[in-house]
């Protein structure tokens, strides 16, 4: 696929999409069960959807948005740069048996948001979830973080998180390790990624989320990247729609690294889907996605 119509596929919603971010931002979903901050600040807040069935301890989805990066995106619902299009997904995978934290957090264009404040505010929403799981009976060590997009990088980032050495301005001691990482249609290497920035996003993203360039700033891009990080020593799954065909050769690259560190790595392809169709409950699609999450948290 030429990199010129990753945009189209992204951004613009394709024609033979099937699910576009008004489907999932007008999807009923029950309320969350509780709306909990993890900071100060209006977006340092998640929200936690428990099973109505099935036996606690209960296995953890965190959820982590995507959308270039950034706040607000031309052409689109700002509520679809937020964790509102992960809503329908939420709900439907506490329906399932498994309990929901859906993250909010600062991007591009928020105050402090970018680096180092948005790796930041994800530390602080997946090391809350100790306190969390001790009230509401979760199971941490029965724990996937799953991004889309944007979101799928800060996923994996995540799952890499406990292996950042003290000398790194996003370390975090004892920090909550993950069981499994799944990749929404999301990228797994910035530095990779950095050259066609302004071909897939529609502003220099990236660059505007690191502060610069991988040039200007390699520790940056080491740090918020898994990459240095292999083996992450825990399952990756990717699952990809049109932005992993777009970025196949960067994605078996990636595969290739971690798995000759001894990584376990896997890449589910979606036959025909959009960037959007993996986080729609009522897509054919979510026939093969659901199972996914089930059979890492086993």
């Amino acid at each position: 696929m030429r990199v010129s119509l990753l945009v189209v596929l992204v951004f613009a919603i394709a024609a033979s999409q099937s699910v576009s971010p008004p489907d999932l931002l007008e999807e009923e979903v029950p309320p969350a069960d509780f709306r909990v901050q993890y900071g100060s600040g209006d977006l340092q807040v998640g929200e936690l959807r428990l099973p109505k069935t099935g036996n606690a301890p209960y296995p953890v989805v965190m959820l982590v948005h995507g959308g270039c990066w950034a706040n607000e995106l031309p052409k689109l619902d700002p509520r679809a740069v937020t964790m509102d299009l992960l809503r329908p997904m939420a709900a439907a995978l506490a329906a399932s048996g498994i309990a929901t934290w859906n993250v909010e957090y600062r991007r591009i264009g928020d105050a402090g948001g970018g680096w180092p404040g948005s790796f930041e505010d994800l530390s602080r929403a997946t090391d809350l979830l100790r306190d969390l799981a001790a009230k509401h009976r979760l199971d941490l060590k029965r724990l996937v973080v799953a991004g889309h997009s944007s979101g799928g990088h800060l996923a994996m980032w995540i799952a890499a998180r406990p292996k950042l050495p003290p000398s790194s301005a996003l370390y975090v001691k004892n920090a909550v390790p993950v069981k499994a990482v799944i990749n929404l249609d999301g990228l797994a290497d910035p530095v990779a990624f950095h050259p066609m920035e302004s071909k897939v996003c529609p502003l220099p993203a990236m660059t505007r989320f690191f502060g610069g360039s991988p040039v200007e700033y390699p520790d940056r891009y080491r740090d918020g990247s898994p990459v240095p990080f292999l083996p992450l020593g825990v399952p990756q799954e990717f699952i990809g729609g049109s932005l992993v065909r777009g970025l196949k050769d960067q994605i078996a690259a990636y595969e290739s690294a971690a798995r000759a560190k001894g990584d376990v790595v896997t890449i589910t392809a979606l036959d025909g889907a959009g960037h959007f169709d993996m986080l729609a409950p009522r897509s054919p699609h979510w026939k093969t996605v659901e199972p996914r999450f089930h059979a890492l948290l086993r």
